[in-house]
């Protein structure tokens, strides 16, 4: 993979920023096999878990006062945020990132977005003179359907945490990518709003009332208020409970 296409994302942000490995390589430890978290109970069980003790021990409490649903949906968000981060930012730059779920590797790490490794080669796509439209559809769709829907159902298995809550998720995620690429690269305001606009048009995002942007609003909560102690101003901007400016 060109060296200036990880830089590109790099300079996006962290949660942006990959390594990556051989083709058909299996990195070394820590490295992890992304494909555990969708078809495993034990790996996703234990991220949950991991972040339960974190936010307990970030609140001065005892584990089982945080909600397992709380701990899920906040282990969930931080995976899907930085997932579809470096996704959205090379599709917005039409950069062919492999982005499938059997050639991710991951590290098991709290305090920030876990690492993430994608394969050295891009996968090919062919050129029939689509728009970028019509290609990053293309792409937003499948990439939702093989890697963030196996996460997410794998999770909403697990524990009783709403399905609504897990996609409201994905959907802000989705929004935050696309305003922090707009952000940084006023060059690809134009292709993050399209990507993001690609996503939100999957099936999958149909609950969504309001479409991506900078008033973006989502239809659900990440349940991170239940811990906050406060419901008026322990919600997150984009949060269907935040009060009107």
């Amino acid at each position: 993979m060109p060296q200036d296409v990880l830089a590109d994302l790099a300079a996006l942000g962290p949660f942006f920023a990959v390594h990556s490995h051989p083709s058909g390589a299996d990195p070394d430890a820590p490295w992890r096999p992304l494909r555990e978290l969708a078809d495993q109970p034990e790996p996703m069980l234990s991220r949950i878990g991991s972040v339960r003790a974190a936010l307990a021990s970030r609140g001065g409490r005892p584990v089982d006062e945080i909600e397992l649903k709380v701990a899920a949906s906040v282990a969930h968000l931080g995976l899907v945020a930085r997932l579809i981060a470096p996704a959205l930012a090379a599709i917005a730059g039409q950069h062919r990132l492999d982005m499938r779920l059997d050639g991710l590797w991951w590290q098991d790490k709290l305090g920030g977005p876990v690492p993430l490794s994608v394969p050295e080669r891009a996968y090919p796509v062919p050129d029939h003179g689509e728009s970028h439209g019509s290609v990053a559809a293309h792409d937003c769709h499948r990439f939702v359907d093989e890697v963030i829907a196996p996460i997410t159902s794998t999770i909403s298995e697990l524990v009783p945490v709403s399905r609504r809550v897990l996609w409201g998720n994905v959907a802000s995620a989705v929004n935050g990518a696309a305003q922090q690429v707009a952000t940084r690269r006023a060059d690809l305001a134009r292709q993050a709003r399209t990507t993001a606009a690609a996503f939100f048009s999957s099936p999958l995002l149909a609950q969504e009332r309001q479409p991506p942007g900078p008033g973006f609003r989502r239809s659900s909560c990440c349940l991170i208020y239940r811990i906050a102690g406060d419901r008026v101003h322990g919600v997150c901007g984009d949060c269907v409970l935040a009060v009107a400016p």
